[in-house]
C-alpha cells in the first residue's frame, strides 16, 4: 500500500479541454514527488481520443510500479463517474484528485502527509494557483492569503469558513482514504463541475481539518464561465443547499456574495472580448439560471453587473464591464432619484443604487465619460466612425456641442485632428459621426509611430471633454476595414492602415505591411535585427546599458561619495536642507530656512527634493535626491539639516555639522526599542547606530523626548538641544493670535482650499501603518475612517481635510463639493494645523503638536490594543490622551456631534498633555537653534563635535 494515491482522470464528457500533454504534466508531477510512496492512478474513459489513450498507456508502461491505468465501466462517461472509479481503485493511505494539467508542487505530498499524520486530520488542504493570461502566469486567489496565513488544525469547517464560502477545495487537498469510504464521499456524476460540491461535502462530513500554508497544486485552469455558467450555478446551488441543511443560513448568504464576485463579475468583465452572438447566448443562459436575488451588500458596480446578467441584458452587461475596469468613468446615464435623499441609480431600466460612485458630483469637463463606438467601417475611401457619448442630464451644459476626432501617436506628441460634422445631443448622451480621410491626412514617419490611438474631443461653452473610443473586440475583427497609408519614409515602411480594438478596449489604428515591397522590407529589417551579428550587437548594447545603470545605481554613488567626494574641502556657509526624505518643503527645516532668511545670515541654502521641485523655494539651489549634484552638495556642505535622516550609507564629512530636527515626539517605540530592530542581525543594527552617530545636534521638545527618542537612539546628553521644534513656533504664534483676536479671519490657506467661513475644519491625519510601496512609490491604502459617511452626516457644518502620511496616499471617494478635501500633498503640515478647528488622528505624533493650539483632539483608534501590542508604546494612550479615545466610528461621530461638551470635558487633559510633551515649545525655537548652530558665535561653540562625528 502506498502513502498517496493521486487520481487523474482523462477523457470525461464534461472534463473540458484535456489532452495528452496535460495528462503527461500531471503524472510527471506525481512521479517527481519527494515522497516516494506516491502513485498516479490514471482513470481512462472509454471515449478518450487516440493520443490520450496512447499517452496513458506509455506512462503506465514507463513506470509500472507507480502509475496504474484504470479502465472503468464504459457507462462511466462523466468526469465525476471517472473520479469515483479512481477513489474505488486507490490504495494509498491518502487520496488526492487532480484534473489533467494540474501539477503537484515537488513537496506537496510530503507536506500533506506530514500534516495529516501529525494532526490526525481526515482532510488536509493547502494553497493552489491557477494559470491566467496567455503567458501562463501563475496566480493564487487573493482570499487564500488569509485562509492559509499559517498552518493550523481546526475542529471543523465552521472554524475556517473560507473553505466553503469560497471554492477553496476544488483542488489542493487530500482525504484519508478510510475516512472517505467511511463517510461515503462520492462525486456527483451528473454535475460538470463536481469538484465545487465535493470539497464542501467532504469538509462537512469529516471532523478535524488540517490547513497547510504551503503551495500544493499549480496549473489549475480558469473555468470558461461563458461556456459553463449553468454548471457553475448548479454546483453553487447544491453547496448552498448543503449549508442550509447544516443550519448555516448566514454562511450561505456569504457564499452567495462570494459566488457573484468569483464567477459572475469575472464573466461580466469578459464580455468585451466575446463575439456579439455569444454575448447574447450567455446573457440568455444567465437569465434562465440566475434566479436568486442579487446580494445587496456588494459594491455598486458588481451589483449592477450581476443584476444585468440576471436580466439577460447583454448590452447592459457590456456597459457594466467597461465600468468595472474604469470605476471613475461615467458609463451609463445615471439618474438622480427624487424624494430619496438624492439617491443615484444606474439608469432608468436598472435602478441599482450607485450613489457612492460619486457621479452626481462630477461636472462636464472634469468627468470621464464613456464613449461607445457603434460603427467602424469604410465609406468611399474614408474611415466612417459613429458612436455615442454618455452624458447624464445633470452633467450636460445648456449650450451647443462641437466635436473633433483626434488620432495621437502612441508614446509621442504628434496628433492629427479630423472634424466631426454630425453631433446631436439627445437628452442623456451625445450621438456623433465622423468621416476621416486617414490616407491623405494621417502621415506617420513610419518608424516608432506605427500605432495611433483615437479619441473624441467634445466642447461645450468653452469646456472640453476628452474621451477614448471604446468598443468590443468583434466590432472591428473580420470587417476587413483597411486604408492606404503614406508614411513619410515611403511605402516600404508600411502601406496600410488597419483599425483594431486594443487590449484596453479602445480604438486605434496601426500601420501594417500588406503589399509585397513593404512585407519584403519588414522581413529584411527583421533579419537584419535578428541574425547573429545583430544579436551580438544587442547583447553588447545591453551590457553597456547595464554598466551605465551600475554607474547610476545608488550603491556605486554611495561608494564614490564615501571614497572620493568626502575628501573635498567644505564650502563655508553652505547648508543642505531636507524634509521627509525630500518629499516636501516643510517641517522644522523649512522653519529654520525661513528664520535664516529673516536674520539675513550669509548662508547658501540647498534643498533636496525627491520627485518634483514644485513648491520648493525659488531662492535656494534645488537638487534631486541621490543625484550627483545632491552628493556633491552634501560632500561640501558645512551644515546638514533634516528631520528624518539623510541616506544611511553616506558618511558625514569631517568638518560638517549635522542638525537633526526630528519629526515628532514618540508614542510608539522607536529606534533600538523597536522589536523589529532588536530582531535584526548585528550588521544591520550597527548601520543604524553609525547613521545616528552622525548627528551633532538633536532637537527635543520635552523631557519625554529625552527619555524616549534620545535613549532609543543612544544619543549622548551633549548632543541634545532643548529648544522645542522650530515648526511649532507658528502654532504658538497662532494660539496667541486667536486668544487675542479670535479665529477669524482664517489663514489664507482656507481661501485657497475653498473652505466656507461658516464651516468648521476637521483635520484627519492617521499614522503610518506600513512600508513604502515597491519602487519608492507611495503605498495607496484605505482609510479606517469612512469619509463618505462623514460627509453625509457632517458635510453641512464641517469640512474634512484628509492628510495621509507622507509615505502613503489615501484613497478618497467622491463626496459633495466642499465636504472632503485631500491635503496630503500640501507641503507644510503646520499650516494645516493652524487652519484646523478639530484634529482626528490615531497614534500619529501630530497630536503632540496640535495640543499646543488648545483645540479639540479626537482619537479614533479601533485597533489600539493590537497596535500597542505589535508596535509597542511608551505610555498608556487612554490614560494620557488629550481627548476622547474612540474605538468605533459611531463613538467618534457621537463625540463630534457633541463637540462643545467634549471640548470642555477634556480641556484639562489637553492642557496637561501639552505641558508634558511640549514643555520646550515656547515659540522661539527657530531663533534659538539658529543662534546655537548657524551664527558664527554658535558655530565656534560646536567645533568640538566635528571630530566625534567625522567620517561616520
Amino acid at each position: 500500500m502506498s502513502d498517496f494515491s493521486c487520481v487523474i482522470t482523462a477523457g470525461g464528457e464534461n472534463g473540458g479541454s484535456e489532452g495528452p500533454d496535460a495528462l503527461r504534466a500531471s503524472v510527471a508531477s506525481v512521479l517527481g514527488q519527494s515522497l516516494r510512496g506516491s502513485e498516479a492512478v490514471v482513470v481512462l474513459a472509454a471515449r478518450a481520443d487516440g493520443p490520450t489513450r496512447t499517452a496513458a498507456r506509455a506512462l503506465a508502461d514507463s513506470s509500472p510500479d507507480r502509475v496504474r491505468l484504470i479502465h472503468p465501466d464504459p457507462a462511466a462517461r462523466t468526469t465525476g463517474a471517472l473520479r469515483n472509479a479512481g477513489l474505488d481503485a486507490a490504495t494509498g493511505r491518502y487520496v488526492l484528485v487532480l484534473t489533467p494539467g494540474e501539477r503537484l508542487h515537488r513537496h506537496a505530498c510530503r507536506n500533506l502527509w506530514q500534516a495529516g499524520e501529525r494532526s490526525r486530520a481526515d482532510l488536509v488542504a493547502g494553497r493552489w494557483s491557477r494559470t491566467v493570461g496567455e503567458g501562463g502566469k501563475e496566480q493564487e486567489p487573493p482570499w487564500q492569503g488569509e485562509l492559509y496565513a499559517r498552518s493550523r488544525t481546526v475542529a471543523g469547517f465552521a472554524d475556517a469558513l473560507q473553505l466553503v464560502v469560497r471554492d477553496a477545495l476544488v483542488t489542493g487537498f487530500c482525504l484519508r482514504r478510510e475516512a472517505a469510504r467511511r463517510h461515503g464521499l462520492r462525486y456527483e456524476e451528473d454535475l460538470a463541475h463536481g469538484e465545487i460540491l465535493f470539497g464542501p461535502l467532504a469538509a462537512a462530513a469529516v471532523g478535524r481539518i488540517a490547513l497547510v500554508r504551503r503551495l500544493i497544486v499549480t496549473g489549475r485552469a480558469v473555468p470558461d464561465r461563458a461556456r459553463d455558467l449553468a454548471a457553475l450555478v448548479e454546483a453553487h446551488r447544491r453547496v448552498a443547499a448543503t449549508l442550509d441543511a447544516h443550519g448555516l443560513p448566514a454562511l450561505r448568504e456569504e457564499r452567495e456574495r462570494a459566488f457573484v464576485r468569483d464567477h459572475l463579475v469575472p464573466l461580466a468583465r469578459s464580455f468585451p472580448r466575446l463575439p456579439a452572438a455569444r454575448r447574447t447566448r450567455v446573457a440568455a443562459t444567465a437569465a434562465r439560471v440566475l434566479t436568486a436575488p442579487v446580494p445587496p451588500e456588494l459594491p455598486p458596480l458588481e451589483r449592477v453587473a450581476a443584476t444585468l446578467l440576471a436580466r439577460g441584458d447583454a448590452e447592459g452587461v457590456l456597459t457594466a464591464a467597461y465600468a468595472l475596469s474604469r470605476p471613475a468613468t461615467v458609463c451609463a446615464p445615471v439618474t438622480v432619484a427624487t424624494g430619496e435623499g438624492g439617491r443615484v441609480e444606474w439608469d432608468e431600466h436598472c435602478p441599482v443604487d450607485v450613489t457612492e460612485l460619486g457621479h452626481q458630483y462630477r461636472v462636464f469637463g472634469g468627468a470621464r465619460l464613456m464613449n461607445r463606438l457603434t460603427r467602424c467601417t469604410a465609406e468611399k475611401g474614408r474611415l466612417l466612425l459613429e458612436g455615442r457619448l454618455v452624458l447624464p442630464p445633470h452633467l450636460a451644459p445648456d449650450v451647443a456641442f462641437t466635436a473633433t476626432l483626434e488620432f495621437r501617436a502612441r508614446g509621442g506628441a504628434r496628433a492629427v485632428a479630423f472634424p466631426v460634422d454630425d453631433v446631436r445631443h439627445d437628452g442623456n448622451g451625445v450621438t456623433w459621426g465622423a468621416r476621416a480621410d486617414v490616407t491623405r491626412l494621417l502621415r506617420p514617419l513610419g518608424v516608432r509611430d506605427t500605432a495611433w490611438d483615437a479619441r473624441l474631443i467634445v466642447e461645450a461653452g468653452g469646456v472640453r471633454s476628452v474621451s477614448d473610443l471604446f468598443g468590443p473586440q468583434d466590432l472591428v475583427e473580420g470587417t476587413a476595414v483597411r486604408f492606404a497609408a503614406r508614411p513619410r519614409l515611403g511605402q516600404l515602411a508600411g502601406d496600410t492602415w488597419e483599425p483594431y480594438i486594443t487590449l484596453k478596449d479602445h480604438l486605434a489604428l496601426r500601420l501594417t505591411a500588406r503589399r509585397r515591397p513593404a512585407r519584403a522590407t519588414r522581413r529584411l529589417v527583421r533579419y537584419a535585427t535578428h541574425f547573429r551579428p545583430a544579436r551580438k550587437a544587442k547583447l553588447l548594447a545591453r551590457a553597456l546599458r547595464k554598466r551605465l545603470d551600475r554607474y547610476r545605481s545608488r550603491s556605486f554613488k554611495a561608494t564614490t561619495y564615501n571614497t572620493w567626494l568626502t575628501r573635498l574641502p567644505v564650502r563655508r556657509g553652505s547648508v543642505v536642507f531636507e524634509s521627509h526624505m525630500g518629499r516636501c518643503y516643510g517641517d522644522s527645516p523649512r522653519a529654520l530656512h525661513e528664520e535664516i532668511r529673516r536674520q539675513g545670515l550669509k548662508l547658501r541654502s540647498t534643498w533636496s527634493y525627491d520627485t518634483s521641485p514644485a513648491g520648493f523655494p525659488d531662492d535656494a539651489r534645488l537638487v534631486r535626491r541621490w543625484s550627483w549634484r545632491y552628493l556633491w552638495a552634501l560632500a561640501r556642505a558645512e551644515f546638514w539639516v533634516d528631520n528624518q535622516g539623510f541616506p544611511q550609507h553616506l558618511r558625514k564629512p569631517a568638518r560638517t555639522t549635522y542638525l537633526q530636527t526630528w519629526h515628532g515626539s514618540a508614542y510608539k517605540r522607536m529606534g533600538f526599542d523597536e522589536t523589529r530592530v532588536r530582531l535584526q542581525n548585528a550588521p544591520q543594527r550597527e548601520r543604524l547606530q553609525q547613521a545616528v552617530h552622525r548627528f551633532d545636534h538633536f532637537l527635543v521638545r520635552s523631557e519625554h523626548d529625552v527619555a524616549t527618542l534620545a535613549r532609543a537612539y543612544r544619543l549622548p546628553e551633549d548632543r541634545l538641544l532643548r529648544t522645542g521644534y522650530p515648526r511649532n513656533d507658528a502654532l504658538v504664534a497662532e494660539r496667541t493670535r486667536t486668544e487675542s483676536e479670535g479665529r477669524l479671519p482664517r489663514p489664507p490657506l482656507a481661501g485657497a482650499l475653498g473652505i466656507d467661513d461658516h464651516k468648521k475644519v476637521v483635520l484627519y491625519a492617521p499614522t503610518f501603518r506600513g512600508g513604502p510601496a515597491a519602487g519608492g512609490k507611495q503605498a495607496r491604502r484605505r482609510l479606517l475612517l469612512d469619509v463618505r459617511e462623514f460627509a453625509e452626516r457632517f458635510g453641512d457644518s464641517y469640512t474634512l481635510l484628509v492628510r495621509a502620511h507622507y509615505l502613503e496616499a489615501a484613497r478618497l471617494p467622491l463626496c459633495p463639493p466642499g465636504t472632503v478635501i485631500d491635503v496630503s500633498r500640501h507641503h507644510d503640515v503646520s499650516e494645516l494645523l493652524a487652519l484646523a478647528d478639530v484634529l482626528v488622528t490615531d497614534y500619529s505624533s501630530i497630536m503632540f503638536d496640535f495640543a499646543l493650539l488648545d483645540r479639540p483632539v479626537l482619537l479614533y483608534a479601533p485597533d489600539l490594543d493590537t497596535y500597542a501590542a505589535e508596535r509597542g508604546s511608551y505610555f498608556d494612550l487612554r490614560e494620557k490622551a488629550p481627548g476622547p479615545v474612540t474605538a468605533t466610528q459611531e463613538e467618534l461621530f457621537a463625540e463630534l456631534a457633541e463637540l462643545k461638551k467634549s471640548d470642555i470635558r477634556h480641556a484639562s487633559h489637553r492642557a496637561a498633555f501639552a505641558a508634558e510633551f511640549g514643555a520646550y515649545d515656547r515659540g522661539d525655537a527657530a531663533r534659538q537653534v539658529v543662534a546655537a548652530v548657524f551664527s558664527r558665535q554658535g558655530a565656534s561653540r560646536i567645533t568640538d563635535h566635528h571630530d566625534r562625528g567625522a567620517g561616520r
